[in-house]
């Protein structure tokens, strides 16, 4: 469930409520609603709604209609700002049409306050036609039925979630259950924060408590109460107990919270909110993490869980702006049946896919020269957490780099003794040879011939393997140290999926080399070398590319 949705949009509506009334609030109106004492997200996150009536004479208002659309640009500073009034534009409750007519005047303000007036008033028109079909659709639902049995049925599947909710807290011990860990930093200071949660079982409730969670911070990622404690809760709630009801108000009602004001996740409504969401994927795995002893069968390893953002800004040769936002997918934790899944986006995410490599580049100056799957970056155990990427750009003109890497220096955690995975960073080779890793940068300065490699992080295992002990120095050492408990079927999936390296396999997975007639070492029961889809790519970038096996891993010559 995307945390763009899991109270943002119904704040949003109960302000414009309280802001007009209902009798104010006419057939043919559209609201605009992105106001950070509301939905407590960055100022992007923009709801749009509209009312829906029905019934004789379109005479009763059943509800409304909302869509939140992440505006691609409202003004403000980039990257970073101290507070919100830095961020850009904020509309509380603004009626963008009235009785079915536009107002132009607000179409002005937001046209004339975004750094990407044509792209922006195109995702608005898109926005808005969602909204009027949403309306029209619902409406012909509630006049086929008639109203009194559609907001009757409405009221049954919201108490049928609420109950499956209820049978499902109920299957858990009663309990107090905790975790605690660290988010990096926030951007401006390097101290870590703390990120300590309850869950609390009582019966047929369940209530997080976010008391001891770190206070609101200087740097920009900061939420609200609705938008970021809320949110969390909410998503982390779904994802490990109402995992098959919908998501509806029902669901939710068994779901309570402990949040004083002032922390990172209730910050006040003039804090900075521009990376609102950065720390949502730590809390929401703290929270299935401190549930690890109570549903040992559902709680996975955590996942990646890092936006990896990687965002590219500058100005093309023809003096007009580009805002390349291309962050990463990572891998996801193992569980108790099988291997995490990935690269996928974070559990915060929802909305973002692969963009399409000739897309980019015929959007933006650089060339895109690898991009596959991360050799050897799952975290080991009887399953194995899911594979992040490797992804390398080449510059061809001027760029500010903002880089958002976080989970470094505290990575995710693996489940039932599962080992850890990679951490992800971000390689800029200078065209003069420098190297230097970053993870977090305001705007690194890149030049035309610079390189960029980006490697997600990945998600942890699941399972303690039976360990020898001391460093393997050698494939054989490793082998005969290491007797995991990988299954056989597993392990020929492994050889199918060749993302395993040699070295890898046999510390982690118990694969075994074995010698070739030509004397050339090959893998059994692992895979060699990046996945298929990385060569692919590279031997269209270069034909005269001949992958080269050193230690297990890939090579490309430069």
């Amino acid at each position: 469930m995307p945390v763009f949705v899991a109270d943002s949009v119904g704040m949003a509506v109960r302000d414009g409520l309280a802001v007009y009334g209902r009798d104010r609030l006419h057939r043919g109106d559209v609201v605009v609603c992105n106001h950070a004492a509301i939905q407590g997200q960055h100022l992007n996150n923009t709801v749009m709604y509209t009312p829906i009536y029905a019934g004789p004479g379109l005479g009763m208002l059943i509800g409304f209609f909302a869509i939140n659309v992440h505006w691609i640009d409202i003004g403000g500073i980039t990257p970073r700002s101290s507070d919100i009034f830095m961020e850009g534009l904020q509309l509380r409750s603004i009626k963008l049409w009235s009785k079915g007519e536009p107002i132009q005047e607000v179409y002005r303000i937001i046209e004339n306050n975004t750094r990407f007036p044509v792209e922006l008033l195109g995702d608005i028109a898109a926005q808005h036609a969602g909204c009027f079909l949403g309306r029209d659709l619902t409406q012909a639902l509630a006049d086929k039925y008639g109203i009194e049995i559609f907001l009757a049925a409405l009221n049954t599947m919201l108490d049928q979630s609420e109950a499956a909710a209820r049978a499902k807290i109920r299957a858990i011990p009663d309990g107090e259950y905790r975790h605690d860990t660290f988010f990096d930093n926030d951007g401006e200071s390097d101290e870590p924060l703390p990120i300590r949660v309850k869950v609390i079982v009582a019966g047929d409730e369940m209530t997080i408590d976010y008391s001891e969670i770190a206070a609101q911070v200087r740097g920009c990622i900061n939420s609200g109460y609705y938008g970021g404690g809320r949110t969390t809760a909410r998503v982390a709630f779904k994802y490990l107990v109402a995992f098959d009801e919908p998501a509806n108000e029902g669901t939710f009602r068994p779901l309570k919270m402990i949040l004083p004001g002032g922390k990172i996740l209730s910050a006040h409504p003039t804090a900075p909110m521009g990376n609102y969401s950065q720390p949502f994927p730590t809390v929401i795995d703290a929270i299935i993490k401190a549930l690890e002893k109570a549903l040992p069968e559902r709680v996975t390893g955590a996942h990646f869980g890092t936006f990896s953002g990687v965002r590219f800004r500058g100005r093309r040769a023809n003096g007009t702006l580009f805002d390349c936002h291309d962050s990463g997918h990572g891998g996801w934790g193992a569980c108790a049946t099988h291997d995490g899944a990935g690269p996928f986006r974070t559990m915060a995410h929802g909305d973002t896919r692969i963009i399409p490599v000739e897309l980019q580049e015929s959007m933006y100056p650089f060339r895109i020269i690898e991009f596959g799957l991360r050799e050897d970056s799952a975290g080991a155990g009887k399953f194995r957490g899911g594979l992040g990427f490797r992804k390398k750009y080449q510059l061809l003109g001027d760029a500010d780099l903002q880089a958002m890497f976080d989970r470094v220096k505290y990575p995710p955690w693996g489940v039932q003794g599962g080992k850890e995975g990679k951490s992800g960073q971000i390689t800029v080779v200078k065209r003069s040879g420098e190297t230097e890793i970053i993870y977090k940068s305001k705007g690194y300065p890149l030049q035309p011939g610079d390189q960029i490699i980006v490697e997600t992080a990945v998600a942890v295992g699941m399972g303690r393997q039976q360990n020898g002990r001391g460093n393997p120095s050698s494939a054989m050492s490793c082998a005969a140290m290491f007797q995991p408990k990988r299954q056989p079927r597993i392990t020929a999936r492994d050889r199918a999926e060749p993302t395993v390296s040699s070295l890898s396999s046999q510390c982690s997975f118990g694969g075994r080399l074995n010698s070739s007639p030509s004397g050339e070492e090959t893998i059994r029961d692992a895979g060699v070398g990046r996945h298929p889809s990385s060569r692919a790519l590279q031997n269209r970038r270069n034909p005269g590319f001949r992958p080269r096996i050193e230690s297990g891993a890939s090579s490309v010559p430069e």
